[in-house]
């Protein structure tokens, strides 16, 4: 698959002044709710309604949707509002399902995506539809298992494509329920830039009072929209409580995000901009000498450790300096995850070196 103008055609189709944005319950319970809900979100700048039919859970005994029935209240919530439908496919009974009952837009889990017979059974199925089909990121930070997805949907002949960032699943406990990652789906967007990007602050949270600041992250980042799980009543909610918002709070969140513009189109932007690139050059420059006589120190701390047939790892020393550099890292305004994620890879390159030295390679 090639980057293309076409793949943004149905995006420019709805000829929208601000990005999409798709929002709904996390789960349709009942009738009642799926319409109370819909019609709340009709005069808005919502154009896609969302709910899960079928929910996917960790473990057996949670609400798992309500199945197809649900699907018929979706009909019923298009032909009251207007608004496109929306749901989550995760098999091709699913895809079935949601055809029958002309579902518009059909997106695939992140814990399907992880699995290419899953999503080449949904593009078997939907071969020869004219559906709008998203794909979320998988659970693990695996660009070429997102872009995979993709492309076996784009070789079904599915050509309304587009992708979700939710986040990524991590054994670390941090502000996030999933945490972004945002490098990646940057890098994504840099490789196929027409592509269609849509955040899903919702998942990356875990929690309504940060979908805001998250939103704008995704705007600033250039994203084309936001997928925002959205319940009248959130703290009753049968799935995911804690990271819905109300209709009134949604629409709160839209008048107060800010869509930035791609360049400043002035000659002192561009001047002023031009000058603080030289000053981040220089210093990219500078870490990348710095790190390279770190890696020489490494190097030469490995050959001591083999003269000494003394172990590689060092958990102690490693949890000093992580601890010292997150401290030193706060005072210069930099976030404590910021500080982790650098400095494990820079661990790991020490490592490296150090194994290479000690095992003769």
């Amino acid at each position: 698959m090639e980057n293309s103008t076409a793949l943004r055609t149905w995006l420019d189709a709805f000829k929208l002044d601000h990005p999409l944005v798709i929002a709904g319950p996390c789960s349709a319970e009942t009738e009642d709710q799926v319409l109370k809900i819909a019609h709340e979100l009709k005069d808005s700048d919502v154009s896609i309604y969302r709910a899960g039919i079928w929910k996917p859970r960790t473990r057996p005994g949670g609400f798992e949707g309500v199945g197809a029935i649900g699907l018929k209240w979706l009909q019923k919530a298009k032909a009251e509002t207007g608004l496109l439908m929306a749901t989550e496919v995760a098999n091709a009974t699913h895809v079935k399902l949601a055809l029958e009952h002309d579902i518009d837009v059909l997106w695939i889990g992140a814990r399907t995506t992880v699995n290419p017979f899953a999503v080449q059974e949904i593009a078997d199925a939907l071969q020869g539809t004219d559906k709008i089909v998203l794909v979320k990121n998988p659970v693990n930070p695996d660009l070429a298992l997102w872009i995979g997805g993709v492309e076996r949907l784009y070789n079904a002949g599915i050509k309304k494509l587009g992708v979700i960032h939710r986040g990524f699943s991590s054994y670390e406990k941090t502000k996030y329920r999933n945490i972004p990652v945002w490098q990646l789906a940057i890098e994504l967007q840099n490789k196929f830039p027409d592509l269609p990007l849509i955040c899903d602050p919702s998942h990356i949270t875990g929690r309504r009072d940060m979908i805001q600041e998250v939103s704008q992250q995704a705007l600033d980042l250039n994203y084309d929209g936001l997928i925002i799980e959205t319940h009248t009543d959130p703290d009753n909610a049968w799935s995911d409580a804690a990271q819905q918002v109300t209709p009134i709070v949604l629409k709160k969140i839209f008048e107060d995000l800010r869509v930035r513009e791609e360049t400043g189109a002035t000659a002192d932007y561009d001047k002023r901009m031009a000058g603080f690139r030289v000053h981040i050059d220089d210093y990219d420059n500078k870490l990348i000498d710095i790190l390279g006589k770190r890696m020489e120190v490494a190097g030469q701390i490995g050959a001591l450790k083999k003269e000494f047939n003394v172990a590689v790892l060092q958990n102690r020393r490693w949890n000093e300096i992580l601890d010292k550099m997150t401290a030193q890292g706060a005072e210069k305004g930099l976030g404590a995850d910021f500080i982790v994620d650098i400095f494990k890879a820079i661990h790991q390159e020490s490592i490296s070196h150090q194994e290479k030295i000690i095992n003769n390679k």
